[in-house]
């Protein structure tokens, strides 16, 4: 496809060339050199700088990209299963260090989203940041009611800019999984588009507060659990108006040891708060480093119990979510494990992915047989979970099987959950923590309930194929009488087949009606050579040449 022709490019012309012409100084433009371009030959073939791995000028050049492709950089570096440990960790590096906008430009920014001056919406605003980050900056405010509160804006013309730049990855992701057989394996297509959908949520604050207040309805029976109470009315789209929660955030361990705080207790606490939200609600917060908890202080209780301390969580924006069919997979695999059934864990894995069409699955039950057996050794509280679920990311991505984004997902915050956790206390055992939800999974799933809900679908099932078999039996005999039975079948990716099919018969025909011309000495002659037969000839090989060229590339 000719990059001329894409009405994207149209539009952002200057923005494509700088996005090639960054990739291009890193070296990681590569792959765009068979592909015809406007672009001078100056912005392909850069030399890479040796002294980086091909990860490190990665992260580099998506910060040298700016905001769209940090997010990106941030959504890959959770798909280990896809790009691979070493640029996955290599990308978790990525922070956005985006300056703050100027004050009157905020202020503006708010009085047009929430239709107001900002005297009438708070008593008192500090046009000072507190904080910038990728989408929006945050300022301290105070309600007319008295009540101190966080404003949250997003940066002016941010959304054009994130919109613009995912159209230009939309085109390169295209472009890649043309000309390349290694980039290919990414699926950057597929990729892309989930990011897109993903940014895009992110970009409407609304749906961060109503993450807001499911997590609060979800928790409001823990006292020493805490969201931010969102206020709907000084919020909107960009503008999202919260709770100010004062306490120590988890990330400044030697402010927690000065405080006396517990640490182990802290991590505990933390990551129950986090496995309740994946196995018991199903609705988790998708984002647990130590940056995003805060200890704010004794939460509220009866006078026979130590008051405990308060557990908060900022940054409800990225969010995961388990339907009752991953919920039940996920159960099975936990089961599974703990007895051992590695051929039950590859069902699962092959059932939850998709597998390439020459899926070698003996092999990868024979690679979880062995990893069970590494793991069957080690005492519960010594079990490393994060090495574990990365051995079965490894094993996973080795067969090219890709998994859906919201499993690779919560794999991802099961990992940053207990890493989040040894921060604070090294002794942690993630594995002692998960035992109880194995244990509840296992009972759950034998339970008279549960078994009666099981055999309630399977009958309910029956009855629907039961009511309609004797219609589409009835319709299909009927086209068989009648001789107008058709079968459609869909071939993915069948046209370049064809296309090279087709050109090799063109090619063929064109070289042998030719050398006919040319044997017959068909006039006009030049020094006693058929003239069209020699041309004839020419354009054959040509074509030849250029058919063979386009096949090697294939594999």
């Amino acid at each position: 496809m000719e990059l001329i022709e894409v009405p994207q490019l149209i539009r952002n012309a200057e923005r494509f060339r700088e996005v090639v012409t960054i990739l291009t100084r890193h070296g990681l433009a590569d792959w765009m050199s068979g592909v015809p371009s406007i672009w001078p030959d100056r912005l392909r073939g850069a030399v890479a700088d040796d002294s980086m791995t091909t990860a490190e000028r990665v992260r580099v050049a998506f910060e040298d990209l700016g905001t769209t492709f940090i997010k990106l950089g941030q959504v890959l570096s959770t798909r280990e299963d896809l790009v691979g440990r070493e640029l996955a960790c290599e990308l978790a590096q990525l922070r956005a260090n985006t300056p703050s906008d100027p004050s009157d430009e905020v202020i503006a920014m708010i009085e047009s989203e929430l239709g107001a001056g900002i005297d009438e919406l708070f008593s008192s605003f500090d046009p000072v940041a507190m904080a910038s980050a990728s989408i929006g900056q945050v300022h301290r405010a105070t309600t007319h009611e008295g009540d101190d509160v966080v404003v949250k804006v997003q940066h002016p013309g941010i959304e054009r800019r994130i919109v613009n730049d995912l159209e230009i990855m939309q085109k390169l992701a295209e472009i890649a999984e043309q000309q390349s057989e290694r980039l290919r394996q990414y699926r950057p297509v597929d990729t892309i588009r989930e990011f897109q959908r993903s940014l895009m949520r992110e970009l409407d604050f609304q749906r961060e507060l109503k993450n807001m207040d499911r997590f609060r309805s979800n928790f409001e029976d823990e006292p020493d659990v805490h969201f931010a109470v969102p206020y709907p009315k000084l919020s909107s789209r960009r503008v999202l108006t919260m709770e100010r929660l004062d306490g120590i955030s988890v990330s400044d361990k030697a402010a927690l040891k000065s405080s006396g705080a517990d640490l182990n207790e802290v991590a505990h606490r933390g990551a129950t708060v986090f496995l309740d939200m994946i196995f018991r609600d199903g609705f988790y917060h998708a984002d647990p480093h130590p940056g995003n908890l805060m200890l704010l202080g004794p939460g509220t209780c009866d006078d026979q119990q130590p008051a405990k301390q308060v557990v908060g969580l900022l940054d409800c924006g990225m969010v995961g979510r388990i339907n009752d069919a991953l919920r039940d997979d996920l159960e099975a695999a936990l089961i599974a494990a703990v007895t051992g059934d590695a051929d039950s864990i590859a069902e699962i894995v092959v059932r939850l992915g998709e597998v390439p069409s020459d899926f070698d699955e003996p092999s990868l039950v024979s690679e979880i047989h062995d990893m069970l057996d590494d793991y069957s050794d080690q005492k519960l509280r010594d079990f490393d979970v994060s090495s574990c679920l990365r051995d079965v990311t490894r094993s996973i991505r080795e067969h090219q099987i890709h998994l859906p984004a919201k499993v690779a997902m919560l794999l991802k915050v099961l990992a940053m959950l207990e890493g989040t956790a040894h921060q604070l206390n090294p002794e942690f055992s993630l594995a002692e923590l998960l035992q109880p939800y194995g244990q509840q999974a296992m009972r759950r799933r034998l339970s008279p309930r549960r078994v009666y809900e099981r055999i309630k679908n399977r009958v309910d099932d029956w009855d629907h194929l039961l009511s309609i078999l004797p219609k589409d039996l009835g319709d299909v005999l009927h086209s068989l009488k009648q001789g107008n039975f058709d079968i459609h079948l869909q071939h993915r990716r069948l046209e370049p087949i064809v296309n090279r099919l087709v050109m090799g018969i063109l090619t063929a025909a064109l070289f042998v009606g030719s050398a006919s011309l040319w044997s017959s000495g068909v006039p006009p002659l030049l020094f006693g050579v058929s003239v069209p037969g020699l041309l004839g000839c020419l354009l054959a090989m040509v074509m030849g040449v250029r058919l063979c060229w386009q096949i090697s590339k294939v594999r």
